[in-house]
């Protein structure tokens, strides 16, 4: 039985937004799309209930709203849905253990230069094993495709980038494996970016007698990036790589390439050393700050 791509729906423009984003991606992957709407109702016979049947009906009505829209927009794709009477963090957790990704979305900060990703979505990415991906309201048809010759954008043009940020010094196979198998599904480009910080000898800013250390740093990095690419360029000889190894932090760099990128794949490391649920500092900072979607894919 193929995984679905699942997404939560909440009735919001982001979520819908989501949905719209994961049902391309199921497409893409050849696999049904699950909507699935998480209220902390009651199974069984208490939810019979008088107080409980307004909450059970608007969250039946929502479901089905985005069911009914999803169907007219992507009538080529299987679509099903359900209301999980569970709280929304463990719903959807227990969903994306199912799931061939799971896709949440995110709200944006106007004026702020940022987006709010609320505590569900935090909650879900910090524990899931499968990919998650976070999707703001507006990104819709066509945003992840490079512009038009007139500025706009359009289905015509090809993929804009998938963007990977790598940190080559722990093993990230089921990231790496994850960019590769996005960039090869929409015959774009990806970019490969490991970002790395040179510990100076003359104190905080760089000296001539650092020149030397820190060309070799560089290239170490680079050899490095290129040696973690290597079997994966092999596994996806069409895909086009683009690797960039900028000395400094990472986040910087990862937000300054993904302006126009369709997709930003990051990793959370999970299994022995990690203590309990967690993001890590990189991911959680460009779940709220990126401007495209954002893959959080869970590596050991």
């Amino acid at each position: 039985m193929l995984r679905p791509v699942v997404v939560g729906i909440d009735g919001s423009p982001e979520s819908l937004a989501a949905a719209h984003w994961a049902a391309r991606e199921a497409l893409l992957r050849g696999r049904p799309l699950r909507l699935v709407h998480a209220w902390e109702g009651m199974a069984g016979d208490d939810a019979t209930l008088p107080e409980l049947q307004v909450p059970r009906d608007r969250a039946r009505r929502t479901l089905r709203q985005a069911l009914y829209r999803l169907i007219e927009c992507h009538p080529h794709l299987r679509i099903s849905g359900d209301v999980i009477p569970r709280p929304a963090p463990a719903g959807l957790l227990a969903e994306a253990e199912a799931s061939e990704m799971l896709v949440l979305g995110s709200r944006g900060l106007s004026g702020v230069g940022g987006f709010l990703v609320g505590s569900v979505a935090q909650a879900v990415v910090a524990q899931a094993r499968r990919p998650v991906v976070l999707v703001r309201a507006g990104t819709a048809a066509g945003r992840d495709y490079v512009p038009s010759p007139n500025g706009g954008r359009s289905t015509l043009t090809p993929h804009a980038p998938v963007v990977l940020g790598i940190d080559p010094s722990h093993p990230c196979g089921e990231l790496v494996e994850f960019g590769f198998d996005e960039a090869a599904r929409r015959h774009a480009p990806l970019q490969a970016i490991h970002a790395w910080d040179f510990p100076h000898a003359s104190g905080y800013a760089p000296g001539p007698m650092d020149a030397g250390a820190r060309t070799e740093s560089g290239a170490q990095a680079s050899r490095a990036l290129a040696a973690a690419l290597g079997p994966w360029r092999k596994k996806f000889p069409a895909v086009e790589v683009h690797e960039l190894v900028a000395e400094g932090r990472p986040v910087p760099q990862l937000l300054e390439a993904a302006h126009g990128a369709g997709l930003l794949a990051v990793g959370r490391k999970v299994g022995p050393g990690s203590k309990g649920p967690h993001t890590g500092r990189v991911a959680h900072a460009l779940m709220h700050r990126a401007g495209c979607p954002v893959a959080i894919v869970s590596h050991e």
